[in-house]
């Protein structure tokens, strides 16, 4: 059961009970009560994983007023996301999200977020960096790519991918230049979403499934020298 604080929806069990704790970010379109993010949330709640969700100003606004807004430039998003890593810095932290809010994730722990928000590089305070459907270029447009910081990225960092997401299909993310901290799973003939075709044989409740088992054992390696 999702717990409700403030301005966070919480699964799983309280942090100092936990194995970890994931600071888990939203995509462009939907909030963090969207049922993709609170499927992956309760399944991760499940192998004591602490969830945390959040929303991100221009989402808080689409709550209060039902209308609709674009996505905060990236500064305002970079500038929000620290405020959340500094009120769940346990030692046992891992932050990611879904589409927009991964891509947000994996640039908090580089110096782009330093550079374009006066924000600092969280690289120190988070041990793994997830992301679920990342927006490597926008539909048709692999011309403008949005990917050359995980070259260099130094944290663990997991992308997980359909096979046929058009913001980076398989062919195209197996020929990019990743950081070895960078490792990626991609998730049988899923879109964005992970939804698969129904001539494939595979399901969009296997293909989550199979992103949740993979996420949560990644966040337990990232955190395994803290919990040993």
């Amino acid at each position: 059961m999702s717990l409700k604080k403030c301005e966070y929806l919480i699964d799983g069990p309280d942090a100092k009970d936990a194995i970890a704790t994931f600071l888990f970010a939203h995509g462009a379109g939907a909030g963090m009560d969207h049922a993709f993010m609170t499927t992956v949330a309760r399944g991760l709640a499940a192998h004591n994983i602490q969830v945390v969700r959040f929303n991100f100003p221009y989402m808080i606004k689409r709550a209060e007023d039902g209308k609709k807004r674009p996505p905060d430039r990236q500064p305002k998003l970079l500038l929000d996301f620290q405020t959340h890593i500094e009120q769940f810095d346990n030692g046992k932290l891992v932050i990611g999200g879904k589409s927009m809010g991964g891509r947000m994730a994996s640039l908090m722990v580089t110096d782009i977020a330093a550079q374009t928000a006066l924000v600092n590089n969280c690289a120190a305070k988070v041990r793994g960096v997830a992301c679920l459907g990342f927006p490597f270029h926008p539909p048709a447009k692999p011309e403008n790519y949005r990917g050359d910081h995980l070259a260099t990225i130094s944290v663990p960092t997991l992308i997980l991918q359909g096979e046929r997401d058009t913001f980076g299909v398989r062919s195209e993310v197996e020929q990019w230049p990743f950081s070895v901290q960078v490792s990626y799973q991609f998730l049988a003939d899923g879109d964005h979403g992970f939804k698969p075709r129904k001539a494939s044989g595979h399901t969009e409740a296997e293909n989550i499934t199979i992103a949740i088992e993979s996420l949560a054992a990644f966040i337990k390696k990232c955190v395994a020298s803290e919990v040993a």
